[in-house]
């Protein structure tokens, strides 16, 4: 998708892609393959560098700060030419090592991107701030659309399972896993987020009755998630919202694609609350 085709996400396509014009500069900024390498330095952090030397097993490299290193063989790895920058799938890049995906990551966060591919999985990194990257427009933007054809996105994951389960009529299944903290919960609100918006059921008027929850099915599903955050959630050092229990969530589809019923299956709730 080019910058024309990304108007379609409205403003948040700036969190999306790189622009054209950054994509052409980078295809044309030169680069040699056998002297661009990474180093790594002994706080675990990853520097681009230029080869000076190799000499006797030890490498002497200077990176982009302009430090100068003697390093051990084993501490550079080869680098990606400048076009694989911010790239959004990661097993498309030509030398796959821990410096390249750190450093990709990284990019991509410093421009607010925070969905990544890496072959059939996407990575997040939280930016512990709220990015207009939800909306409806964004919502509408990935409706339809294959996995290829848009910006790595929740959403895209999403509407994916769900144009699967249309064609080949199985279940489905999306896996939010990651440590303390990574998004797992906000995530999985956006994947109910975006079903309760693709797949409505319609209007159905119905009399109030006392003791049930009122309104629809998609806002029944949407509003129960923080009814057991409340439950069983807690503050920790890392996380103000921290889940202290697991969540198996099933969303269960009419043969129309539309919302019939959810439930939610709890495990692993801590003890001590």
């Amino acid at each position: 998708m080019g910058d024309d085709e990304m108007e379609c996400f409205g403003p948040a396509a700036i969190y999306f892609r790189k622009p054209e014009r950054e994509t052409i500069e980078a295809q044309n900024n030169p680069f040699d393959a056998k002297t661009a390498f990474f180093v790594a330095e002994p706080k675990n952090m990853y520097f681009k560098g230029t080869l000076v030397s190799r000499e006797g097993g030890k490498v002497t490299v200077k990176t982009q700060c302009g430090k100068t290193l003697t390093v051990k063989e084993a501490e550079i790895f080869p680098m990606n030419p400048p076009k694989f920058d911010k790239i959004e799938d990661m097993a498309m890049m030509t030398h796959l090592n821990e410096p390249a995906v750190l450093y990709n990551l990284k990019e991509r966060y410093a421009a607010w991107m925070i969905y990544t591919y890496s072959g059939l999985f996407c990575a997040t990194v939280n930016p512990y701030k709220w990015l207009p990257v939800y909306d409806s427009v964004v919502v509408a933007g990935y409706r339809g659309k294959k996995r290829i054809e848009a910006p790595p996105h929740i959403f895209s994951i999403s509407d994916n399972a769900y144009q699967f389960m249309l064609t080949d009529s199985e279940n489905q299944s999306i896996l939010i896993t990651g440590e303390s903290g990574a998004g797992k919960t906000v995530n999985t609100k956006r994947v109910i987020q975006y079903f309760a918006t693709i797949a409505v059921s319609g209007p159905k008027k119905a009399e109030p009755v006392p003791g049930k929850m009122q309104g629809s099915l998609e806002d029944q599903i949407i509003a129960a998630n923080p009814l057991l955050e409340a439950y069983g959630n807690a503050k920790t050092v890392r996380n103000d919202n921290s889940s202290r229990f697991g969540k198996f969530i099933r969303i269960h589809f009419a043969t129309t694609g539309k919302l019939a019923s959810a439930d939610i299956e709890t495990y692993l709730l801590e003890k001590s609350r």
